[in-house]
């Protein structure tokens, strides 16, 4: 990898490691400062390695920088002595301002954070942007740019965030077996919600950001990894983030347009992340309860499915009847209808689908588009113009056009 291409890479990967122990270690009041060293490490590491060269192992020298930073600052600011040693005596497993940044401790310290974000004082799109920004290393201008607001309106959010942590006196500590029972569904959302944004986010020209979703998944293989939160729902959400990642290469072409599910090339779908998905549901299938996330990954499932069956499509229709039943949601009611479709027929989909009236959404308006396509092209062709004023992105503007394109062809 070239220079140019590790800090950025390394800064993706390592930074909010660092942060999660530095924060563990010192508590919520102290996040700002953990950013500035960590900051600082990765811009004397710029400076350094752009006139000495990288070093044989990059990643230990970030930590043993970051450990030097984080002492020469408790020393200059004599921090430690007079507010932080007081309550780390209450702690009986540290000793003195060493920084533990073992595989072990990233991950405790990581799984830590993942419960402080989420914490239900917290609103979840600020919840979002410090998972983001804290443990997965995204810059402010990048959550703007994946909440399409400006980096003004981020900062605020996250500051207001950051105050309303240290209000409540939130202790940055490992999951107890009540918190995990209290905060767990909580944590489950915003890790979903951190992938949607990535599979599918409607700002700028990439409509898939790889790196949201796999940073999802990192954070979500994190409580698997501990017998409290590894949970039939944790589960079952990395089954669904596995197959849902498992077509990320056939989703979208070399131009950055979206392809359809029925016109991608399956032979790019990821055969591994499916097998991995499938392990994940059948780990998930156990307890007494069903959550969304199980049914959601079971229509995931289904369509890794090239088959254009109505077996298919009756499996996926029965498991979106369970999950509207179970939380309703329009967008669900949107895509079930396109599963109603291919199981029974367009006309009883249109009658469902036009009762839903979201005319808010250009989904709505190409669904309906394409159900109309063979039974009236006019107006087919009337709802994909509507739905192209809709649109917000390129790339369905894109879709849609193709979409009139064909459909002009065929007339």
């Amino acid at each position: 990898m070239k220079q140019s291409e590790l800090i950025p890479h390394l800064f993706r990967t390592e930074y909010s490691k660092i942060i999660a122990v530095l924060c563990n270690r010192f508590g919520i009041d102290y996040i700002e400062v953990a950013e500035d060293i960590v900051s600082d490490t990765f811009l004397t590491a710029a400076e350094l390695w752009g006139m000495k060269g990288v070093p044989e192992n990059p990643t230990a020298w970030l930590y043993t920088v970051a450990k030097n930073k984080t002492r020469n600052y408790l020393k200059r600011h004599n921090l430690f002595e007079k507010k932080i040693a007081p309550d780390l005596k209450t702690r009986p497993a540290d000793t003195g301002a060493d920084i533990d940044l073992s595989v072990t401790a990233i991950a405790d310290s990581q799984l830590a954070m993942i419960f402080t974000v989420c914490h239900p004082s917290v609103s979840i799109e600020a919840q979002i942007a410090l998972a983001l920004n804290l443990l997965c290393g995204f810059s402010v201008q990048e959550i703007a740019d994946a909440f399409l607001t400006n980096k003004e309106t981020v900062y605020k959010r996250l500051k207001r965030a950051k105050e309303k942590l240290r209000e409540e006196n939130i202790l940055i500590v490992p999951p107890s077996a009540q918190m995990a029972e209290n905060r767990l569904e909580t944590v489950l959302t915003a890790l979903y919600l951190l992938f949607n944004e990535g599979y599918y986010s409607v700002s700028g020209q990439h409509p898939l950001k790889k790196e949201c979703c796999t940073e999802a998944m990192r954070l979500c293989c994190i409580l698997l990894e501990n017998p409290l939160t590894a949970t039939p729902a944790a589960r079952a959400l990395l089954a669904l983030m596995c197959f849902h990642a498992s077509r990320f290469e056939a989703r979208i072409n070399q131009k950055g347009e979206n392809i359809l599910y029925e016109d991608q090339d399956t032979r790019l779908w990821n055969k591994d992340l499916i097998e991995k998905g499938l392990f994940y549901l059948q780990q998930a299938a156990t307890g007494n309860s069903i959550s969304k996330f199980h049914l959601e990954a079971g229509i995931a499932y289904w369509h890794t499915h090239p088959e254009d069956t109505r077996e298919k499509w009756e499996a996926i229709l029965q498991l979106y009847n369970k999950l509207l039943m179970l939380e309703y949601s329009p967008i669900a009611a949107l895509n079930r209808t396109y599963a109603l479709a291919k199981a029974n027929g367009t006309e009883e989909a249109i009658v469902e689908a036009e009762k839903l009236n979201l005319t808010d959404s250009h989904f709505y308006f190409v669904l309906l588009g394409t159900l109309y396509s063979s039974k009236d092209p006019a107006k087919a062709t009337g709802l994909f113009h509507t739905a192209l004023q809709t649109a917000k992105s390129e790339s369905d503007k894109q879709l849609i056009q193709k979409k009139l394109d064909e459909l002009k062809d065929k007339q």
